[in-house]
């Protein structure tokens, strides 16, 4: 069995599985957030209403919740969903509500990792499509609606249909010029936003034992944006040393046998990588950064948990130190704790001494929802994962994905810029 199934197998209580079996598995972790909470409290309500009794979670222990979509908050809905989560968590004994504006708190793609919330060899589910960011870690972790969150938290356990595994091997070390984000462009151009509905997404080869944690968790995020169930990366030393810096020693790695069985297996080249651009309006409508380079822009975003992590920061800071931006750039750091260490290092100087606009953590430009969003005809370059009609604000603005070498880089030049050619 490959990694995916002998996690799942593990967790239902079987000796083997293949895909396509159906079988109900035991949930380690299970995260909402500030939309998806009160969502579920919602399912709550109208399970209330039809003569359930909702007294207690299955193990609040293993709960937690971020608040992260709409803070700091929009309007007086966001304000009072905020509310909603606090007496939900206060109400059913959740310990681990990362609140906004106290202490640590960040985008829960971010937290799950930054905080060691999950662990190689565990399930975790989320209400959020991005819950797939995890997996890089070497667990199964998998997005889940309102219904179905509602039910894990009330039975700890969810069904789950056996994926089918799509395989992507990586020959080599990526050039200095190309980040993860380049790649998982280039895979997703190759099989297209559907090529892996309801599969899991794994990734190996040199090329990855190569990369940092940070950036393997660039891949695993954005294989949502290929329509997959999962995205998963075997553990190895380099996560243990991760997860070991932030406390967690204890948890059961899972790792592929020797004859594991996948659908299909991609290979890929690092050194015949380029810096990619998803053009609009979707992730797969790729081309290379250099036959961009007459594209004037407005805007250049650095933000999200797919493009700012604090690596992430370090790229951009590479690219902006002694410059100037020609156009509106804004650096969120996905975390507090990415944000503290980044200002510690003179990583947020460098980002003001630019030019750049410099706030808080929050998913709020990347969905469209506040901070920042896109006016009509605006076109903007973005460290985000989606480049959907109106994903970033006016639904006739326009959204060019890139890695952040490459959005810094046009920010500096505003036109997009293969990092390469900047002067």
């Amino acid at each position: 069995m490959n990694i995916t199934e002998k996690i799942l197998a593990r967790a239902s209580g079987k000796t083997s599985l293949s895909p396509d079996d159906v079988v109900f598995v035991n949930v380690d972790k299970v995260m909402v957030h500030d939309v998806s909470g009160p969502g579920v409290i919602a399912v709550f309500e109208k399970l209330k209403k039809k003569g359930m009794k909702i007294e207690k979670l299955w193990d609040s222990s293993k709960v937690w919740v971020a608040e992260d979509h709409f803070v700091p908050s929009v309007d007086q809905v966001s304000a009072q969903n905020i509310v909603l989560l606090s007496d939900f968590t206060k109400q059913f004994g959740i310990n681990k509500h990362f609140k906004y504006g106290m202490g640590q708190y960040g985008i829960c793609h971010t937290l799950s990792h930054e905080e060691a919330m999950v662990l190689p060899g565990e399930v975790y589910v989320g209400g959020d499509s991005h819950t797939n960011t995890t997996g890089a870690l070497g667990a199964f972790a998998a997005g889940l609606g309102h219904t179905d969150i509602a039910y894990v938290l009330l039975n700890g356990k969810i069904w789950f249909k056996v994926p089918e595994t799509l395989y992507f091997k990586l020959n080599g070390k990526l050039p200095n010029h190309v980040m993860a984000k380049d790649f998982i462009l280039k895979i997703i151009g190759d099989i297209g936003t559907d090529g892996a509905a309801y599969k899991t997404m794994q990734f190996g080869g040199d090329g990855i034992l190569e990369m940092s944690i940070e950036e393997r968790l660039t891949l695993t995020n954005m294989t949502t944006e290929a329509g997959a169930k999962s995205g998963i990366i075997e553990p190895d030393q380099k996560t243990s040393d991760y997860l070991a810096v932030r406390g967690a020693t204890k948890y059961d790695e899972v790792h592929s046998d020797a004859n594991a069985q996948y659908e299909k297996i991609f290979e890929y080249e690092a050194s015949e990588l380029e810096p990619i651009v998803a053009k609009p309006f979707s992730p797969e409508n790729i081309a290379e950064a250099r036959d961009l380079s007459t594209t004037a822009l407005d805007k250049a975003y650095i933000g999200s948990c797919t493009g700012a992590k604090y690596e992430d920061l370090q790229a951009v800071a590479r690219i902006l130190k002694g410059r100037q931006v020609k156009i509106r750039t804004e650096v969120l750091p996905a975390a507090i704790s990415i944000f503290r260490k980044a200002m510690e290092e003179g990583l947020i100087k460098i980002f003001m001494d630019a030019g750049a606009v410099v706030g808080p953590p929050t998913c709020g430009a990347c969905c469209g929802a506040h901070m920042g969003v896109l006016a009509k005809d605006e076109v903007c370059i973005s460290t985000t994962n989606r480049n959907f009609p109106g994903r970033m604000g006016h639904v006739e603005s326009k959204t060019y994905l890139a890695s952040p070498l490459v959005v810094a880089a046009s920010a500096v030049t505003g036109k997009i810029t293969d990092p390469r050619d900047l002067k």
